[in-house]
């Protein structure tokens, strides 16, 4: 055992790695995780986190009023191209949407390092009640730390963006990247949005909304590794189909821990009373509940209006000399409704 208590891990062991047989190589990068005797993948520095976050989670729901927060599903809108429109397009030779979206979530993921510079202010400055043995107060000690291996990788260590640059080039053939699309992903980052809780101070409210942010960024790209699988793996429009779906079927499984830890740490605070700057309480119920509010919003906006009026502006710069209208006929025709829910109606597109 790692520890007196099952609640309590060293950072050394949070980043502990279960013993594999055979390395994960991936255009000749060693990346994480690796393959047990009978070729199952299995993920890299599990160990104890995962053993870690079932524990803390066990304890917040025994201890907590509170359930464990959501992401709620029915914000969780149908990907854009759907699998049967990006299969169309590939079949058309239009392939510019998919490169798009591919070389989009690599860089994504590789901003995953980002979140090992978080700063974490003190939990007793901020936090009333007592946090020893949670999630939150590993968040430093190691969670942050083993989230952004698994996604920009460590040292000479591959993670996933290498694994999804590697299975769209092996899908795709090594298809020409538009220098502009890591430029447009760095400017949607942008600036920060104005503080909720201000009254918490800025560095508080920053790590609560940078952890919802990278939550709600796990659970809507669950659905879209999920399109990502299943569009890579039919031969008839990717070109190593065991290959490229491979990679993005180990992705997936190497993302529950990040989106288990965040749930557990986010739904503490939730349960707990949050100090402000002047000594007054906020509900942390409601301070999570807000930022999600936000967060989630901003995101339909992307998935429901900006991504699809981008998809359409590439199909009519890849299709130029044909009948673009009619191909947008048979691209529209094979749409998935997409319908917000009614709380979000005004985002409707």
């Amino acid at each position: 055992m790692p520890h007196e208590s099952r609640l309590s891990f060293s950072a050394d062991e949070l980043l502990a790695n279960v013993p594999v047989k055979e390395p994960l190589i991936v255009k000749g990068i060693k990346c994480h995780g690796g393959f047990d005797a009978d070729g199952s993948y299995r993920s890299p520095r599990t160990l104890w986190r995962v053993p870690a976050i079932s524990a803390w989670q066990e304890q917040h729901i025994r201890t907590s009023p509170e359930p464990l927060v959501e992401i709620p599903a029915d914000t969780i809108s149908a990907q854009m191209p759907n699998v049967a429109q990006a299969k169309m397009l590939l079949r058309e030779g239009i392939r510019a949407p998919m490169v798009r979206q591919l070389t989009e979530i690599g860089i994504v993921e590789g901003f995953g390092a980002m979140i090992r510079e978080l700063p974490v202010p003190p939990l007793e400055s901020f936090i009333r009640e007592d946090t020893a043995g949670t999630a939150l107060a590993h968040l430093a000690g190691g969670l942050f730390e083993a989230h952004a291996r698994d996604e920009a990788g460590w040292s000479e260590e591959g993670g996933h963006r290498q694994m999804w640059f590697a299975a769209r080039d092996a899908a795709l053939s090594n298809p020409h990247v538009p220098d502009e699309i890591f430029t447009a992903v760095a400017a949607r980052r942008g600036n920060p949005p104005p503080p909720m809780f201000p009254e918490l101070g800025e560095p508080v409210e920053r790590l609560v909304r940078f952890m919802i942010n990278v939550l709600a960024i796990e659970v809507y790209a669950a659905s879209t590794f999920a399109w990502a699988e299943e569009v890579l793996a039919d031969p008839a429009v990717s070109d190593a189909p065991e290959e490229a779906a491979g990679l993005v079927r180990f992705i997936r499984s190497d993302e529950s821990p990040h989106v288990e830890y965040l749930r557990t740490a986010l739904s503490e605070i939730s349960a707990r009373t949050l100090i402000t700057t002047v000594g007054k309480h906020l509900r942390g119920k409601d301070v999570v509940a807000s930022l999600i509010d936000r967060t989630v919003r901003t995101m339909l906006r992307q998935r429901l209006v900006e991504r699809p009026a981008m998809v359409r502006e590439e199909i009519r710069a890849a299709a130029k000399g044909r009948d673009v209208e009619e191909l947008l006929a048979r691209f529209d025709a094979l749409a998935t409704p997409r319908t917000p829910p009614a709380r979000y109606r005004d985002l409707a597109p």
